[in-house]
């Protein structure tokens, strides 16, 4: 003991000496370790820095994995999960205010902001072409405002932090509203300076029309209908979008950043050096979901579609063809959408029968990769998630223009979604009156967004979260929401680690 002592001493001595002629040995910069004074300096550091900003909405606890559990928490799925205490998340039953689903979004998506922070303080500092600068600043405005859109909802009353933290820093917890309001400032602010397209090469980055399109998603959550409905006219008047012809190209990776894409976060697929859930360059760049949403043996089959979504489908009827007789009641999106034992396709080159899956059980299929391969879906799929498609922007003016009472210019955009798969028209029943076409949209919207993530925020907006008749209609569909709990459930607990850092959060009701 006392013999290492001294030669520790004499280490330290002879490192003083050294240190003491050369202290410019430890006066070097890091070539792989940038500061952000170091970096920032180029038009080149911007764009690198924009993206990434996107990869941080690609990650793990992101859309990549996280997002998709937090929103299949609505009424369309359940889960049977071996794993408990996951089973029971989407059951609205939490053991603690830790659960890696939501404490990772938390600080994923928090990152994420930090990024755009980052950007948005120093690409304004950088000499370089204006046009390009304004751009690079509002693709970070439109990131930022993606990821507040989704903590707003998720959480509720955060912190919001608009500039560079350091560990030190200590941020105001604001409501809902003001999240909401600085979502829309960044977009307002964003829109006049995001172009319209891309070219090839940079395709993925946010247009006009997404920050548009996200702008008047937000209005509707809102419930500020004609704001929405005067952005949404823009988007459809603008002729930059159309509905693809075949449906299933939305959730492919053969047919990605189509002409129905607003918005899409953009993966490859690769195999990195290090797996899931990193965040580095040498990270997969693989998209997480099929690996969980599919069925058994391919996948862990943790989330599964509700039996009332694949019944909706039979509410429909396919277009006749002149003078035939022949009525087809099944909604083609079904078997896009779920297997089932009443899906007669395919999946991994089986038949339902032959996969041996019990008839009762039923999966969700968009996002999976069963059309092109036989083997298990793994944690790298290439498939691009579509946030935003421009079959919703019609369903969302149909809404916004029925909630105005404009009822009769609303049936036609509907009609519009449904003929691209050979479906009548809305039926004269349930386009009578604004009542009877809001009933109806609920179930039209779950049919052409099924598993898309985008029920939890219909759910949200329809104001079924707040009492106990909307409740009463969700229940009726999806037994889990029996563990409701009014004035709790609607938002996550916020993780109790950033309250013990900094007790002046408060923790979401019920918690």
């Amino acid at each position: 003991m006392k013999s290492h002592k001294l030669v520790t001493l004499l280490l330290a001595g002879s490192l003083a000496v050294a240190t003491s002629c050369k202290k410019d040995l430890l006066e070097q910069v890091n070539p792989n370790t940038l500061s952000v004074d170091q970096y920032w300096k180029t038009a080149d550091d911007a764009n690198r820095g924009i993206i990434a900003c996107y990869s941080g909405i690609q990650q793990y606890a992101c859309y990549g994995h996280s997002w998709q559990f937090i929103t299949a928490r609505s009424d369309e799925s359940y889960s049977q999960s071996p794993f408990v205490e996951l089973a029971l998340f989407t059951r609205f039953v939490q053991a603690n205010n830790l659960f890696f689903i939501s404490a990772f979004a938390w600080n994923d998506f928090y990152r994420t902001i930090y990024r755009t922070n980052q950007a948005l303080n120093h690409i304004p500092t950088i000499t370089m072409d204006a046009a390009l600068q304004k751009q690079y600043i509002a693709e970070a405005r439109f990131v930022r405002a993606l990821m507040y859109f989704d903590m707003a909802s998720f959480f509720g009353n955060i912190p919001l932090i608009l500039e560079d933290p350091t560990v030190t820093t200590r941020v105001k917890q604001v409501t809902q509203p003001e999240v909401e309001a600085q979502v829309i400032a960044d977009l307002q602010a964003a829109i006049p300076d995001l172009p319209n397209s891309y070219s090839a090469a940079e395709l993925g980055r946010a247009t006009k029309g997404a920050a548009q399109a996200l702008l008047a998603k937000m209005y509707m959550q809102q419930h500020k209908y004609t704001e929405a409905s005067a952005l949404l006219t823009t988007i459809i008047g603008s002729g930059r979008y159309s509905l693809v012809p075949n449906y299933v190209d939305n959730f492919t990776e053969a047919n990605e950043n189509n002409s129905e894409s607003l918005f899409e976060v953009q993966y490859t697929g690769r195999v990195g050096e290090v797996g899931q859930g990193q965040d580095n360059a040498s990270s997969s760049e693989g998209y997480d979901r099929p690996n969980f949403f599919g069925p058994p043996v391919y996948s862990y089959s943790d989330v599964q579609p509700r039996q009332w979504l694949t019944a909706v489908y039979t509410d429909s009827t396919v277009a006749l063809a002149p003078g035939s007789t022949k009525k087809h009641l099944i909604d083609p999106r079904r078997d896009v959408s779920i297997i089932s034992s009443l899906n007669p396709d395919r999946f991994y080159g089986k038949t339902f029968t032959e996969l041996g899956y019990d008839p009762s059980q039923q999966y969700w299929r968009k996002y999976l990769n069963d059309r092109t391969r036989t083997t298990t879906e793994n944690f790298n799929s290439g498939i691009n998630f579509r946030i935003i498609r421009y079959a919703d922007m019609l369903l969302l003016q149909a809404e916004a223009l029925n909630e105005l009472g404009q009822t009769a210019a609303a049936v036609p955009l509907v009609n519009q979604v449904r003929a691209r798969v050979g479906l009548a028209p809305v039926s004269a029943a349930n386009s009578s009156s604004q009542s009877a076409l809001r009933l109806y949209m609920r179930d039209e919207r779950g049919r052409e967004l099924a598993g898309e993530g985008q029920r939890w925020f219909d759910i949200n907006r329809w104001g079924l979260l707040d009492n106990q008749a909307g409740l009463n209609y969700l229940i009726a569909k999806d037994p889990d929401f029996t563990n409701f709990v009014l004035g709790k459930s609607k938002l996550l607990p916020i993780p109790q680690t950033d309250i013990d850092l900094d007790p002046t959060i408060k923790q979401n009701p019920g918690y």
